[in-house]
């Protein structure tokens, strides 16, 4: 018969847990577990599927379609000593794409850094919508700024330049509650549950919350004690399986993503 493809399994089951990570087939390997071809090494902890891997470059060729200024704003990222800091352009189509799906009006995000993400969800608001895209430091917002007014899109984006948590108290005051469609987190590890929650109260029924980083370049597998931002994330990822609050899936995408659809 026909030789069978890698890891024994279909071609198109093989291709198909590119996306879904090759956590399952990597189990076939003889029975073993490899971490490394789950998470890649520390350079590529922004990636599951390893940054050099072909199965990485084989989903961009066959899924990408970045706007030209989100590809331009991605390669001034990309020369920043904290570039790995912003998010995977695929995963930052998902959330696109999630946005366009449920016609979100308002979103939240927190952790802006140089608003690739903000930019890429403003693209796809109708005109009248608005992201609050809350951070501390304007100095990597300032690299993405012109290029938000470049796309025409920075009437959308209101950016508050404060922590995120006071912003989320003043929606709430201002009586914003359950008025949002969509919040992404990717901010300090260390609030994580926090900003969960405040989103969680500001987030219509059928809106979607995206937690970001919550594999955490599989840190998450052994917290370290001294280690707070994984325990944050670790204890965070225990309460949303039981949060009967939300349905959730828990995506081997880029880092690791949470995305939690209010009841």
């Amino acid at each position: 018969g026909p030789e069978m493809p890698l890891f024994s399994v279909p071609k198109e089951v093989a291709v198909g847990t590119a996306m879904l990570g090759v956590a399952f087939a990597t189990g076939m390997l003889a029975g073993k577990r490899y971490p490394s071809l789950i998470f890649g090494t520390p350079k590529s902890s922004k990636s599951i599927i390893g940054k050099s891997s072909p199965l990485w470059q084989y989903i961009l060729d066959h899924s990408l379609r970045e706007h030209p200024i989100l590809k331009k704003l991605r390669l001034l990222t990309a020369d920043h000593p904290w570039s790995k800091m912003m998010v995977t352009c695929d995963q930052a189509q998902l959330m696109a794409n999630l946005v366009k799906l449920i016609k979100a009006k308002k979103v939240i995000e927190i952790g802006v850094f140089t608003g690739y993400n903000t930019l890429n969800m403003a693209l796809v608001l109708p005109d009248n919508g608005r992201v609050i895209a809350c951070d501390i430091n304007e100095d990597y917002v300032k690299i993405g700024k012109p290029l938000w007014k470049e796309a025409g899109v920075e009437h959308k984006i209101d950016l508050r330049i404060k922590p995120a948590i006071q912003t989320l108290d003043e929606l709430l005051a201002s009586g914003e509650a359950e008025t949002f469609d969509f919040a992404f987190i990717d901010a300090d590890k260390e609030s994580c549950n926090e900003y969960y929650e405040k989103c969680l109260r500001l987030i219509k029924k059928g809106g979607i919350i995206a937690i970001d980083n919550v594999l955490w370049s599989g840190r998450v597998l052994k917290p370290r004690k001294d280690d707070l931002a994984t325990q944050s994330i670790h204890h965070l990822n225990e309460k949303l399986l039981r949060d009967a609050r939300v349905n959730i899936s828990m995506l081997p995408m880029g880092d690791g993503v949470t995305l939690a659809f209010k009841l």
